[in-house]
């Protein structure tokens, strides 16, 4: 697969952004570098005169931009999201830098569709969104001064990920990672399954979830073994209500 066909298998998301000029600062970016997928979470205000002023010649990325009203709508159908903050987490998934992070995404993205997820211009990400995916990338900015305007940080994205689409090598096809919403089923399933045996509190739950969550985004969990998983926690169940 080429360059620009992987790249159309590429997805920026952006949670809760405030100002519409932002957002149309993002399309340019994006477009700049061949990208032109943008999902947007509970924006401010979109559609806004604003945000097609400031994307000048990248007002057909605005066009096709899909509005949703939850992270795991705009994640719904990829396999791989990458969450780009600049904090760092007691309990999240497996950190990358951004070079790094873009040669995954690239490399799945060959055959598979994928996310780069951006947080609130003021706060950014949460925890939870975070966790949502099975990464979390972070730019090697000045460490005394490590903001970036949100439009800064995709372009820095965009930029790297167009850069490992040109060069990544033709042939092969990585294994087929499990889709966002096959993870989250597993994830409740999961939990279910641990308060039926009795092994988790949910009145008390100690941020067992979120380190569960850590661990298994570090496997990087295929298709398969999703399957595989979800099977071993019924029979599990299944045995434990038998007479």
């Amino acid at each position: 697969m080429n360059a620009a066909n992987t790249l159309k298998n590429i997805r920026a998301v952006l949670c809760g952004t405030s100002h519409p000029g932002n957002i149309g600062a993002v399309a340019r970016a994006l477009k700049t570098m061949g990208l032109s997928h943008l999902f947007l979470v509970n924006p401010a205000r979109f559609p806004d005169p604003e945000a097609r002023w400031r994307a000048s010649r990248a007002t057909d990325v605005l066009d096709r931009t899909k509005v949703c009203k939850s992270l795991d709508e705009a994640l719904s159908g990829v396999t791989f999201a990458v969450a780009c903050s600049a904090r760092s987490r007691t309990i999240a998934v497996p950190a990358a830098t951004v070079h790094e992070a873009a040669a995954r995404l690239v490399e799945i993205a060959r055959n598979q569709q994928v996310a780069v997820v951006f947080g609130t211009e003021k706060f950014g990400l949460t925890t939870a969104e975070v966790n949502k995916c099975r990464m979390i990338a972070t730019i090697p900015a000045n460490p005394r001064y490590s903001s970036l305007n949100l439009a800064s940080a995709v372009q820095v994205f965009a930029y790297e990920l167009r850069l490992a689409a040109c060069s990544a090598p033709v042939g092969g096809s990585p294994p087929l990672m499990a889709a966002h919403e096959e993870v989250e089923a597993f994830y409740m399933h999961l939990e279910q399954a641990m308060i039926q045996v009795g092994f988790f509190d949910p009145n008390h739950p100690r941020k067992l979830m979120p380190r569960l969550r850590c661990l298994f985004a570090r496997a990087q969990l295929e298709h398969e073994e999703i399957n595989i998983l979800r099977g071993l926690l019924k029979a599990f169940c299944n045995r434990r209500q038998e007479p």
